[in-house]
């Protein structure tokens, strides 16, 4: 399945019309709860959007990916701009996330429930945990993606517990709905 799934991600990411955005603006609305130095890891990075935006805050980031593509794509405009981006090719399923201690760890639109407690572990003291995940609503005007990857109502909240929730929301925006939380580690 991973091999198939990096196949299906280089291909996506390997295609000229395939744009990647920048960083959901809802990070800068909460930007103030975010360190902005220390390490950082981002999970399921893509081409980096998240991973780029925290580089700029000053953050020395670990972007995580199945992707060679995506990585290389995070890679190249890390360059670009000057930052401190460190890219890594993983397997999630099967592999471990780097060590921490992190000032932060940011993981958008990719759920792998057992990884949330690796997450809680990994954040430094005061560190913060920043995620975005579609919820089951979404398949009301959406196929993809499949339920398994997709948030029941209020669950990213027990995720991340016992962790202290500085920021939650939950709802459609842009027509996904979307579960986004920022919870520190006291």
């Amino acid at each position: 399945m991973a091999r198939d799934d990096q196949e299906r991600w280089d291909r996506r990411y390997d295609d000229d019309a395939y744009t990647s955005a920048g960083a959901p603006d809802w990070l800068e609305a909460i930007a103030s709860e975010i360190p902005d130095t220390g390490r950082a890891l981002d999970i399921a990075t893509g081409t980096g959007r998240v991973a780029l935006w925290l580089a700029q805050r000053g953050l020395d980031v670990t972007a995580v990916d199945i992707s060679s593509v995506g990585l290389d794509r995070c890679r190249a405009v890390a360059h670009e701009r000057g930052l401190s981006v460190r890219t890594l090719a993983l397997d999630l399923e099967e592999e471990a996330l780097p060590e921490g201690p992190f000032a932060v760890v940011s993981c958008f639109r990719y759920l792998q429930r057992d990884l949330f407690p690796v997450f809680r572990e990994r954040l430094a003291p005061d560190g913060v945990l920043v995620c975005e995940i579609r919820t089951r609503r979404n398949l009301g005007r959406h196929p993809h993606p499949r339920a398994r990857f997709l948030l029941e109502g209020n669950e990213l909240l027990s995720l991340c517990a016992p962790l202290e929730v500085a920021y939650y929301r939950e709802g459609w925006v842009d027509d996904r709905a979307l579960a986004r939380i920022l919870a520190r580690r006291s």
